[in-house]
């Protein structure tokens, strides 16, 4: 009862804010997020702080907008890499990929059974957690026609955890004196979303940053034969898999400004607004976890996710830290 009167009176409080002064508030906050002041996980944080407090005034272009800044700002960032070194980041995580994928999928169908979670919805966290989160949720979603609230709960879980994720994984990395390659592939691994993987790694330094694009841009391709896997199971047809056409552009981006010279008088510009792009997009994602959109994921689902996430963080860190 307590909550639901809490809910209320801030309710009550956004109801006596003028939108067009809700707005402008809005505008100028996300603004600050293009600032070189602003760190990823202080952007996220502060989307949180506005989505409970003001509330954001452009929730229904939330999803669409978040989608679009993040594929644009992985493209860009792909004009700071080098094909030679993410060839190698990308031989050193494709074991972990495929043995992390598989266990991942597993446990959550055995943990969505014994939890007695709707099959659908647990196959959508095991899905988002083992490959990449929210654009793995999006891309199978259609193949086994979930339904709103199940992408819902889903999605809810992901951006939850990958919250926390990013504020955590760094400390630890420090903590543990993770290399910056060992930290690269562990934040790819371990975190959900490519949003929070590159807004952990950047913070943690450049080479794990490169490290950890690659690796999870590489692990966001098993999107296609999971959802084709998918649409076998669920015999719904193969025609609604939706590749995730942005990590070829990532790929041309990287080998232009491998072999084009004419790119490097521009690459660390680019580079900087694609970060610039990304620290935004934490931003939004932030900005649309309010408490009544956690509290809409439910205790079970979450429950998986977050042995799901302890699963494949201590399994990965553990590998990494024994074979390096």
């Amino acid at each position: 009862m307590q909550t639901i009167n809490s809910d209320h009176q801030v309710h009550q409080k956004l109801l006596r804010i003028d939108p067009s002064a809700r707005k402008a508030i809005f505008i100028l906050a996300a603004a600050i997020c293009l600032t070189p002041f602003m760190s990823a996980p202080l952007a996220l944080a502060l989307g949180i702080v506005f989505a409970n407090t003001l509330g954001h005034p452009y929730l229904y272009l939330n999803g669409k907008a978040t989608k679009i800044l993040l594929q644009v700002s992985v493209v860009g960032l792909g004009f700071g890499m080098n094909v030679h070194s993410a060839l190698k980041a990308g031989k050193e995580g494709i074991m972990f990929t495929i043995v992390s994928i598989a266990t991942t999928l597993l446990l959550g169908f055995i943990l969505g059974r014994l939890f007695k979670i709707d099959r659908k919805t647990s196959i959508l966290i095991s899905s988002g957690t083992a490959i990449c989160g929210g654009s793995a949720i999006a891309a199978i979603s259609p193949v086994i026609k979930a339904g709103e609230k199940q992408i819902s709960v889903a999605l809810g879980t992901v951006f939850i955890l990958n919250s926390i994720a990013l504020f955590l994984f760094p400390v630890i990395g420090h903590y543990l004196h993770l290399s910056e390659t060992q930290f690269g592939l562990w934040a790819a691994i371990a975190i959900h979303d490519t949003s929070s993987v590159v807004g952990a790694a950047g913070k943690y330094g450049p080479h794990a940053l490169e490290v950890a694009t690659t690796v999870k841009l590489a692990r966001a391709l098993w999107i296609i034969p999971v959802s084709l896997g998918m649409a076998f199971l669920f015999k719904t047809g193969k025609g609604k898999v939706k590749i995730p056409w942005f990590i070829f552009l990532f790929i041309i981006a990287m080998v232009a400004n491998t072999y084009l010279p004419a790119i490097a008088m521009v690459d660390a510009y680019i580079v900087t607004v694609a970060k610039a792009g990304l620290t935004l997009t934490l931003f939004l994602i932030g900005s649309g976890l309010s408490f009544a959109a956690l509290r809409s994921v439910g205790i079970k689902p979450l429950l998986q996710g977050i042995l799901l996430w302890i699963f494949i963080s201590s399994v990965a860190l553990w590998v990494i830290t024994t074979i390096s």
